[in-house]
């Protein structure tokens, strides 16, 4: 979306249930193998009692609204403040929600809200990015 079309207030979300295929390949590809999230026996033992997915692929479905539909084509990310606030379980829908709370005209940078939320409407992730529109 054109720089010159963004309005304060604007928001765009996308949703993914996380399978336990979509942590082994987020694994395999981040070289995180941390067994927390991929070995159910040990992740039992754990306070989580079971198999989370990876916080930073939580993260990447903001990346998939800011690239996507919000603002969208043309955004570059430059920043992403994140708190991580509950774990994400294996058949998680998750919907990553943003929100646009800031615009820089002059600089074209685009300041967003970010929260990912499960199924129940609990946030799993909060924060804030800022992006460089340059269209």
């Amino acid at each position: 979306m054109k720089f010159e079309n963004l309005k304060l207030g604007m928001c765009d979300s996308i949703s993914k249930t996380i399978t336990g295929k979509d942590v082994d390949s987020f694994a395999e590809i981040s070289l995180d193998t941390n067994p927390i999230h991929l070995n159910e026996e040990y992740a039992s033992k754990t306070i989580f009692k079971k198999r989370i997915a990876h916080g930073i692929l939580t993260t990447g479905l903001i990346s998939a609204v800011l690239g996507t539909k919000l603002p969208g084509e043309g955004a570059i990310y430059l920043s992403q403040d994140i708190k991580f606030l509950a774990p994400v379980y294996l058949n998680d829908t998750i919907t990553a929600t943003v929100k646009i709370i800031e615009l820089n005209e002059e600089k074209r940078k685009v300041t967003v809200s970010t929260i990912c939320t499960n199924q129940e409407g609990k946030e799993v992730l909060s924060g804030k990015a800022i992006l460089l529109q340059k269209f």
